[in-house]
């Protein structure tokens, strides 16, 4: 199902606070209870493509193409995912302290993850990820 989808990602690290934020077209389909979001990205790399995997007590991002990336998110654990860059594959570790996932008959739903990411065991951010999603007006 066409979806409209809006991911906001603030970071803080250090003191510092940046946002990010994107709107765009992707697709909703449900498999086994989970809610999964698919879209793409244009960046200078290239064309990055993303899921997005909502569960009831936990999430997945899994991004491919110019960039690969592998996040899974889990309230009160620390889990390990994985970055390749044109330096290697690096380790990521997410600890995640809070996670939700609200939906609606309607196809529209939020999402809700606040983690520290750690790069290699070294601490990068807390970032709090907000992730809308609404079906496509049909015409």
């Amino acid at each position: 199902m066409p979806v409209k989808i809006r991911v906001k990602t603030d970071v803080a690290h250090e003191g510092e606070n940046e946002a990010f934020e994107l709107s765009l077209f992707g697709q909703l389909f449900k498999k086994g209870g989970s809610t999964f979001l698919k879209y793409d990205e244009v960046q200078d790399e290239g064309v990055v493509h993303t899921i997005v995997k909502l569960a009831d007590a936990s999430a997945l991002i899994l991004r491919s193409g110019a960039l690969k990336m592998r996040m899974t998110f889990e309230e009160g654990q620390q889990l390990n995912g994985s970055y390749e860059s044109q330096y290697g594959t690096l380790l990521v570790t997410t600890d995640t302290q809070t996670f939700t996932h609200h939906t609606t008959d309607k196809g529209t739903g939020r999402a809700e993850l606040v983690y520290k990411l750690l790069m290699q065991g070294d601490a990068v951010g807390t970032y709090t990820m907000n992730i809308q999603y609404e079906l496509e007006e049909q015409l």
